[in-house]
This record gives structure tokens, C-alpha cells and sequence, in this order.
């Protein structure tokens, strides 16, 4: 009876390994793709904007893997998401209003 459970949990541990490991490979890529931008665009609105997005798809990855939001139901995960883009949106627009200070001048 032992052998079976120590079994059971040697193949569930090692589903467990091989799911990290595939996420940090995803994440070094990811991270890698963003060290050759940020060393071969030159500064500007596209360069900043592709950091923006990776940045969120690497957030919504780690928060889906390691916090395991992904596994859970959809109106929790929408209650998370909401205030998220809310705020995203506040952000924005405080930075492209206060940009317009600089050109009334």
C-alpha cells in the first residue's frame, strides 16, 4: 500500500517540476526578448509601448501560474482584472495630461 502512494506522488511531483520549469523558460524568453529591445530600438513611443505590454503579459503569467488565479472562477478572477484595467486606464491618463503641461509652454 505504501509503494502506491509514494508512486502516485513521485508522478504528481514530477508534473509539478516539469510545469516550473516550462514556466521559466517562458519567462527567460520573455525576458530575454526584452533585453534585445531595449539594446537594439532606439528610445521612443514604440519602444516604450512593447515594454508596457510585455510587462503586463509577464504580470498576468506570474499571477496566473505562481498565485494560481488561472485555476479559479471567473467572476473572481473578472473582480481581480476590473480594478486592474481601471487602474491601467488611471495611469495613463494622468501621464497624458500631465504631458500637456509641458506643451502649453
Amino acid at each position: 500500500m505504501a509503494d502506491i502512494h509514494s508512486e502516485h506522488n513521485s508522478d504528481n511531483g514530477a508534473a509539478q517540476r516539469k510545469q516550473i520549469w516550462k514556466v521559466f523558460y517562458i519567462l527567460s524568453i520573455l525576458t530575454a526578448v526584452e533585453f534585445l529591445i531595449a539594446f537594439t530600438i532606439p528610445q521612443g513611443t514604440l519602444k516604450v509601448s512593447i515594454f508596457v505590454g510585455m510587462t503586463i503579459v509577464k504580470a498576468f503569467y506570474i499571477v496566473g501560474e505562481f498565485m494560481h488565479l488561472k485555476h479559479e472562477v471567473k467572476s473572481l478572477i473578472w473582480s481581480i482584472l476590473i480594478p486592474c484595467i481601471f487602474v491601467v486606464w488611471l495611469l495613463l491618463a494622468l501621464m497624458l495630461e500631465g504631458g500637456s503641461i509641458f506643451s502649453l509652454r
